[in-house]
């Protein structure tokens, strides 16, 4: 007998229950026939699943029922339940427990609820089932893992939810799949329901549409006809129609770097961002999203957007770095213009880069990891500035090896950036500098990624252990730099006991800093004879006046 056929075969035992019922729970009914014992409630009074349902009941339909949540352990004493319909209710959360000891479960039904989101670790306490109906619910994310604990699954309905990526590896994860197109093994057909959802056909959806496309028996779409709703160029396009092209991390690029007009003259500036998927693009300055004038954006084909930027009178407090961003779940990519304002030769324009510092100007920074995770990191730095509101700074990042880093202009106020998608066992360099500098001695982080992107547990405690090792090294007064290049046991025995001091001092803060601490208090550590010289009055030292001491060889931590 098929899925169909078993369901209206249900159908007609729940009209003959009600045909021969008896009252047992409140609101409820209770039958009994061969198949075993069966409750029934279609009471809309219901705020909850009744916790006083006998053990021995192989069917439970509740619908039409006021109640929002699934507790975890409903269940646990129902051993012999096989089939539980929960549909047409107001259920928005399942718990990871809300299915345990449900081992005979063979059909659950959900359709009509308000679920976003399902644990899917959840089936595992149901082995057996094999009929999953969510069908007009409010799913949006299907993830990876969903179907690993179905093994047995021969229907499973997510239409009308509210789906729009799917990754391929939903289905190649599925043991039922494994068994057909690995092993060749024979199994009863298995229906997938995914129609009626707003399918977002780009390069994400690739793989998905791949697999749709090379579905056949004994997997069964019970409608093969999908379509798109959106991007708006493929709204309506049907699956089989479409050509995706695979997933392109934004490339930023501008004809124009540098432009130059008289005080009052209006400028619109224009950069160009190639994708997959869609970029969004905005424009700042000085680090701050400009929202103020009038932008524009615009698609020049499948794969490349225009974005405009129309200022319509440039006065001299406007000059400077204008930097458009694009960015996609890949990453993001920037280009940066200058503009500056035509004035008398008595007042100097703007440089092609940044105004360089002068070169008695203080450039004294410390620089350290404030944040890590899996994919990047966070960054921070603290400089001692003669003027801070009118200086900017570069950040110079990219493999340690390469000659030529990525630049990175940023405006005055700001002290911290962010850097993604990291490659795995790759070791990097970042460095922070006064303008248009070069980066100096001290002004650099080296740290290196995880041998495996998939081992994330060991690339967190690489990362880390690099994060610490560097905020001692870098985040210290200029006494400390003599301890660590001279790499003196002793010194280095003193710093050990004094950093764990430290740490403890700090265990009534926030845990939130994860060990990082202020500069103010990483410099009061100098305070306790780690070094040979930490002991002397710190003056304030210029990292001009520290790249020229060649006597002083530089201490590298990576």
């Amino acid at each position: 007998m098929d899925n169909f056929s078993a369901v209206f075969a249900v159908g007609v035992i729940l009209l003959h229950f009600c045909q021969i019922n008896s009252q047992c729970l409140n609101g409820c009914t209770c039958t009994t026939d061969r198949h075993g014992r069966s409750l029934l409630c279609m009471d809309t009074s219901l705020d909850g699943i009744p916790e006083t349902i006998p053990q021995d009941f192989t069917k439970i339909r509740i619908e039409n029922a006021h109640f929002a949540e699934i507790p975890r352990g409903t269940f646990s004493r129902l051993h012999a339940l096989e089939h539980l319909w929960l549909n047409f209710n107001e259920v928005n959360i399942i718990h990871l427990k809300s299915w345990e000891g449900l081992r005979n479960l063979t059909e659950l039904r959900l359709q009509g609820n308000k679920l976003r989101s399902v644990p899917w670790t959840a089936f595992e306490d149901t082995p057996a089932l094999k009929i999953l109906d969510l069908k007009h619910n409010r799913l949006d994310v299907l993830p990876e893992h969903a179907l690993k604990y179905l093994p047995s699954l021969t229907y499973l309905d997510l239409s009308f939810n509210q789906l729009t990526v799917i990754s391929k590896d939903v289905f190649l994860n599925w043991p039922l799949y494994h068994k057909v197109e690995e092993n060749g093994e024979q199994v009863a057909n298995v229906v997938l329901a995914l129609h009626d959802n707003p399918w977002l056909c780009d390069c994400r959806l690739k793989g998905f549409v791949e697999f749709v496309r090379a579905i056949s028996p004994p997997i069964i779409l019970m409608n093969s006809y999908l379509s798109c709703a959106g991007p708006q160029q493929r709204a309506g396009h049907f699956f089989h129609e479409m050509e995706l092209k695979t997933c392109m991390k934004p490339v930023a690029t501008t004809s124009v770097t540098n432009i130059s007009l008289p005080a009052g003259g209006s400028v619109t500036l224009t950069c160009y961002a190639m994708a997959r998927p869609e970029p969004t693009v905005w424009w700042t300055y000085g680090l701050k999203i400009l929202r103020g004038f009038n932008e524009s954006l615009s698609q020049m084909d499948d794969d490349t957007m225009k974005s405009q930027l129309a200022i319509p009178s440039f006065q001299l407090a406007d000059r400077g770095v204008y930097t458009c961003t694009a960015n996609n779940f890949i990453g993001n990519s920037s280009v940066s213009i200058l503009v500056d304002v035509k004035t008398p030769a008595s007042t100097p324009p703007l440089s092609s880069g940044f105004p360089a510092a002068a070169v008695d100007e203080n450039v004294y920074i410390d620089i350290r990891i404030a944040k890590q995770t899996v994919y990047g990191i966070t960054i921070e730095w603290y400089a001692v500035l003669e003027n801070p509101a009118e200086t900017w700074f570069t950040i110079h990042f990219g493999q340690f090896d390469s000659a030529k880093k990525d630049m990175i202009y940023i405006g005055p106020g700001i002290n911290s950036y962010s850097v993604s998608d990291l490659l795995p066992a790759t070791k990097y360099e970042i460095c922070v500098t006064l303008k248009s500098q070069v980066p100096r001695t001290g002004q650099c982080i080296v740290f290196v990624t995880g041998n495996d992107i998939s081992e994330m547990e060991q690339r967190e405690k690489l990362i880390h252990i690099v994060v610490i090792v560097l905020a001692m090294v870098l985040a210290v007064p200029a006494g400390m730099y003599a301890c660590t290049t001279d790499i003196k046991f002793n010194c280095f025995k003193r710093l050990k006991n004094s950093w764990r001091k430290w740490k403890w001092s700090l265990a009534g803060l926030d845990k939130s800093s994860d060990g990082q601490g202020s500069f103010d208090s990483l410099q009061a550590a100098s305070d306790e004879g780690l070094c040979k010289d930490s002991s002397e009055e710190r003056k304030p030292r210029r990292r001009s006046d520290a790249a020229n001491d060649d006597q002083s060889p530089s201490a590298e931590v990576y």
